[in-house]
């Protein structure tokens, strides 16, 4: 239940309505690889993720996978996918042993005609997610692979400060296509990243100083090829 409640959807969801959608509710587990839904399949539910990790992707006219988002514990995804054409508009793959919630649409919708608090709790879910889409963008059309490769080792960090280490939750090239590069242009950015300090081995990453990572991901010198201040 306080894993359900961390999410923004159900952070301040009404008790009542709460109730009944956990009432309904029901826990599947996917094997690695497995798929939750396909793209164009109707959506009829959505998902909170309680552990493992769910790629969503949509494939291109051409035939080419392009990897949306990487969802990770505690997010919720595909409930926006229910008020628009009511298809998924991408896949959603497990990219290791996963287990999910599964919410039906017929009762959230049940639940917001019921409670016009809860249509309001959904406005508020979609709206920090369509900011998130928005600086996802911008990254992919603004900053260097260098910046986005920093800006999500940033989000990675556990705590700011000096000496940080963590480890990557996805394998290198699942992140190479999530932030929109080749898997060879990954590692010319993390090549490049040692200059401010960030080193990897494996999935092991360490960062001598979040603060300087920070200064980089929002500096108009994206570190193409360029040297960046000790």
């Amino acid at each position: 239940m306080e894993a359900v409640r961390a999410a923004p959807l159900f952070r301040r969801m009404p008790e009542p309505a709460m109730d009944k959608l956990l009432a309904s509710a029901s826990v599947m587990a996917v094997p690695r690889f497995g798929t939750l839904f396909f793209q164009d399949e109707l959506a009829d539910r959505f998902f909170l993720l309680l552990n493992g990790s769910v790629k969503l992707s949509r494939l291109t006219a051409d035939g080419e996978e392009a990897v949306v988002s990487l969802v990770e514990p505690g997010q919720v995804f595909a409930e926006a996918d229910m008020f628009s054409s009511a298809r998924y508009p991408l896949s959603a793959e497990a990219v290791e042993p996963t287990r999910v919630l599964v919410f039906t649409a017929e009762e959230f919708f049940r639940c917001m005609r019921a409670d016009p608090e809860v249509a309001f709790r959904v406005v508020e879910a979609l709206s920090q997610r369509i900011r998130g889409f928005v600086q996802q963008i911008e990254h992919l059309h603004v900053r260097s692979s260098p910046q986005r490769v920093a800006s999500f080792l940033l989000n990675l960090c556990p705590e700011a400060g000096k000496d940080v280490h963590f480890e990557l939750p996805f394998e290198k090239s699942l992140i190479a296509r999530r932030l929109g590069m080749q898997p060879e242009t990954f590692s010319r950015a993390l090549a490049k990243l040692r200059k401010i300090g960030v080193e990897t081995h494996g999935a092991a990453v360490f960062v001598a100083n979040t603060a300087k990572l920070k200064e980089f991901c929002a500096s108009d010198d994206g570190g193409a090829g360029r040297s960046w201040k000790q």
